[in-house]
């Protein structure tokens, strides 16, 4: 009656009792089963070595590891390329494994032996980095213990070879990467210097932090360009007084002179020597004051060699003929100016060359004022130029300055790791020979038959409990007639009859009850 109304323990209890065999033949034949099919079984063997993580030896602040991968990564990798057929077809044939299965394909082998390599790490996962994985174990399951070992002993050389090579070659390659962006970075770099230093050249004196000297510059030469047009201003009104001081000495003096050759009729030795003492005496003073090629110094020199000849014309004509006449001048005798008016002339001379200089100074520093101020007004924008080519320049030699610094830091990380000093695997525990097998586990296979027996026993008095559809209590009698039991009537046969009978009693007077009922519902 399993099933059709809501049941409680002393239910549950009278109905093991009443089933209570067919729960315990499977509990006990299941067992039996299970331990006789695990004898049938071939044994297996496992090895298991433990491979520890040991730390570089060098601390990190001295030398950065440069391999940055996290190693639950890295060792799965380093799995997968050790599973593959490449690296397992050589151990098969090695070892000869599977050699019970002669028409396994390798193909089947090679899967086989995937299976029976169990990579697991020390902790339940594999964590973060190094800290999270402080080594992990490797496993074979074979037929034969020694040859589970030495397969396991091999594998795990494996990895400790690939780890090595692994570390190295991304250390090297590293290396290599940054050695080709730092060439690239020192090429830009000389680009920009190259860049820089131009501009430099080309805007020199206009660059920023320069403009408070192109204003001082500029001060300056206005300062100077004021004076120099004052001193040309003095100079020109010194020279104009100086002219008019000129014209009227020349003036006087040739009017003087004019009435002096008027005079004059003849020329006596005695005069001729004294006009050749005035020539000379200029003559020495033009000299001391200016060069033999003076224009003045050259002039007053012919005068003293034409008054010399006309002296001794004068000689030879008193000592040839008594009664020759006075020699009259023939032409008018250069006279030498006074050395006044000379002095005059010499000023000015001096005066205009030094207008000249100071005119030539003046165009120089209006030249050099002008050069300034198209310096101050082209400034924003140089400094505009300046700051990009600066910030390309800055930007450049900081982006090499790190590379080169990662180029060291990755060279001696590669060193460390060519000297295995960096992180690598150390084999804690070596390949163990096992004793016994781990596979087919007796004990084990006890257990699953006896909780299988147990389950199936369960099923089978629970099945045949719902197909019953006999009454067995008073609750199953009140659940279908929907009436109350007035009364119960003991069983009085012995043994099984008893129980059939007084049920049988009992299920006779419920219809009987039940018919009264209707009689006396119907009446």
């Amino acid at each position: 009656m399993l099933g059709h109304r809501e049941m409680g323990v002393d239910d549950y209890l009278r109905i093991l009792r009443r089933r209570m065999w067919w729960i315990i033949v499977p509990t006990v034949v299941a067992p039996l089963v299970a331990v006789g099919i695990s004898l049938k079984l071939p044994n297996r063997y496992t090895s298991q070595t433990l491979v520890l993580v040991e730390h570089q030896k060098v601390p990190d602040q001295y030398v950065t590891p440069v391999v940055s991968e996290v190693l639950n990564a890295r060792l799965a990798t380093m799995q997968e390329q050790i599973l593959s057929r490449t690296r397992l077809q050589p151990l098969i044939e090695r070892f000869g494994l599977f050699q019970d299965m002669p028409n396994a394909s390798m193909e089947g082998k090679v899967e086989l032996m995937r299976k029976s390599v169990l990579v697991k790490p020390v902790r339940g996962d594999f964590g973060v980095g190094t800290g999270g994985l402080p080594g992990f174990y490797i496993s074979f399951t074979a037929g034969n213990a020694r040859l589970a070992q030495q397969v396991c002993a091999e594998i795990t050389s494996m990895f400790i070879e690939a780890n090595l090579k692994a570390r190295e070659q991304n250390a090297q390659g590293t290396t290599d990467f940054l050695k080709s962006q730092m060439e690239d970075a020192k090429h830009n770099l000389d680009e920009q210097d190259s860049r820089l230093a131009a501009f430099k050249q080309k805007y020199i004196g206009q660059l920023p932090g320069q403009e408070q000297v192109s204003f001082n510059m500029l001060a300056s030469l206005n300062t100077q360009l004021e004076a120099t047009t004052q001193a040309i201003n003095r100079l020109q009104q010194e020279k104009t007084y100086t002219e008019s001081m000129l014209s009227q000495q020349a003036q006087a003096w040739h009017t003087m002179r004019s009435s002096q050759s008027q005079e004059a009729t003849q020329i006596t030795p005695e005069l001729l020597q004294q006009q050749l003492q005035a020539a000379q005496t200029q003559y020495l003073t033009l000299q001391a004051r200016y060069t033999d090629t003076h224009p003045d110094v050259i002039r007053a020199k012919k005068d003293v060699d034409a008054l010399r000849k006309r002296i001794d014309e004068a000689s030879r004509a008193e000592s040839g003929a008594a009664n020759a006449k006075p020699i009259t001048q023939a032409k008018e005798v250069p006279i030498a100016e006074p050395s006044a008016i000379q002095q005059l002339r010499a000023q000015l001379r001096a005066m205009d060359q030094a207008i000249r200089d100071k005119q030539a100074a003046q165009a120089e520093l209006q030249r050099q004022i002008k050069t300034y101020q198209a310096r101050i007004q082209l400034s924003p924008v140089v400094e505009e130029q300046y700051k990009k080519l600066t910030r390309d320049y800055q930007t450049a030699l900081d982006f090499y300055n790190q590379l080169l610094n990662k180029k060291n830091q990755s060279e001696m990380a590669t060193d460390l790791e060519r000297r295995q000093q960096g992180e690598q695997f150390r084999v804690l525990d070596p390949a163990n020979l096992p004793e016994r097998p781990t596979f087919p586990n007796r004990y084990v296979f006890a257990g699953g038959g006896l909780a299988g027996g147990l389950v199936i026993g369960l099923m089978i008095a629970g099945l045949l409990e719902y197909r019953d559809k006999a009454i067995q209590s008073e609750a199953d009698v009140q659940f279908f007639l929907k009436l109350p039991t007035l009364a119960l009537v003991p069983a009085l046969v012995p043994g099984a009859s008893r129980n059939r009978n007084g049920g049988r009693r009992f299920w006779n007077r419920g219809k009987r009850e039940k018919k009264h009922e209707r009689e006396a519902v119907g009446a």
